[in-house]
């Protein structure tokens, strides 16, 4: 059992005294093992262990964060932005691709400001331009999914470089966090929600296809029934395709921490389930839209047998499911499918938060 992670980073020590069941606690740098624990090490050289399903594998391309949300411990636990070198980013996917890997799946804490240590500016889009022409040789199907983009600083120019490249998923995951203008000010946020709703609206017309998930928080200190008010109707307005949404968390150091007009913690939990339930509504409707389509599926396991048909069921992503997040899209297919693979597939029906359809 390996325990990784912020809270491991933060609490390292704690944890290590607390958790005796823990083979060994990792923080950015260091392993501390539980003593008496029988620790196994793990390798220390060779190809990177790959611990997501078949086909897709993360690729961190930025750690730390200069944001400064007040209620976000991350830059207290991980730094301040620090990006790794284009170089560095395209050996990695380049020995992964090899490998067979079919989706890379870029992440940070905030990949829109990847590169501004360095100069200050925006370097997003240059490095995927870079990954672009530096893969070797040029895989002819593959997928690179962008994670996590602060809403203050969405990369200009990416959303031309998505419609150039068919390989860069139109996929958007933008946490705006909340509806209300007062609210989003305090949660440290420099534009207000009529603008992120311009950036929807934005993404929406240069790439028809695109899929934009976010997070809501409900509960924020000093939110009243005015903000929350807001926060629903910003929910409306966006019809975003995929939503979560978590009731505000007190985090030791951060500035929300001390403010004014906690919320307590019932209603924090009502909002939250309301948010919820809507969102199911709209992430339902938008997933209407695959019904018909054909579409890309990443294969990720065979689930079972039909004996009275004799098709196999598989389970798989296509290019608006996120790995672990979203839901998932189950296919039937009268030959065998290799997970870790893309097939074609004919989408025939949305139940709840999954795609149903047949291989083609």
């Amino acid at each position: 059992i390996v325990l990784t992670g912020c809270l491991a980073m933060r609490y390292g020590k704690e944890l290590a005294e607390s958790l005796p069941e823990a083979d060994v606690i990792m923080a950015e740098a260091d392993v501390l093992p539980v003593v008496g624990a029988g620790l196994n090490p793990a390798p220390t050289t060779g190809p990177r262990p790959l611990l997501s399903l078949p086909g897709s594998a993360y690729v961190k391309i930025s750690d730390g964060c200069n944001n400064r949300c007040s209620f976000c411990a991350i830059p207290l636990i991980r730094g301040p932005l620090t990006s790794r070198q284009p170089d560095d980013i395209i050996e990695e996917c380049n020995a992964l691709v090899a490998r067979g890997i079919k989706e890379l799946v870029f992440i940070g804490q905030d990949i829109g400001s990847y590169g501004m240590d360095w100069d200050g500016k925006q370097h997003l889009v240059e490095l995927l331009r870079l990954v672009g022409v530096g893969l070797k040789p040029t895989p002819t199907s593959l997928w690179i999914r962008l994670l996590y983009i602060h809403p203050d600083h969405f990369p200009e120019g990416l959303l031309d470089l998505c419609a150039e490249n068919p390989s860069i998923l139109p996929y958007f995951d933008i946490p705006f966090q909340h509806g209300s203008d007062k609210i989003l000010k305090q949660m440290g946020r420099r534009k207000t929600a009529a603008e992120y709703l311009q950036l929807i609206t934005a993404i929406r017309s240069k790439l028809p296809g695109a899929v934009i998930r976010s997070t809501f928080m409900t509960g924020f200190p000093g939110e009243t029934d005015e903000d929350f008010a807001a926060l629903q109707d910003f929910q409306q307005k966006a019809q975003l395709d995929w939503a979560g949404a978590f009731a505000y968390s007190r985090e030791d150091g951060t500035a929300a921490y001390s403010m004014k007009n906690q919320v307590p913690k019932k209603t924090a939990r009502t909002r939250l389930r309301l948010i919820e339930e809507a969102q199911t509504a709209i992430s339902e409707k938008r997933l209407q839209s695959f019904v018909g389509k054909t579409l890309d599926v990443l294969i990720e396991e065979k689930i079972e047998d039909d004996a009275e048909t004799g098709e196999d069921f598989y389970l798989g992503r296509a290019y608006n499911q996120a790995p672990e997040v979203d839901g998932a899209t189950v296919l039937t297919s009268e030959t065998p499918l290799t997970p870790g693979t893309l097939v074609k597939a004919r989408i025939t029906a949305c139940t709840g938060v999954d795609l149903q359809g047949f291989t083609l």
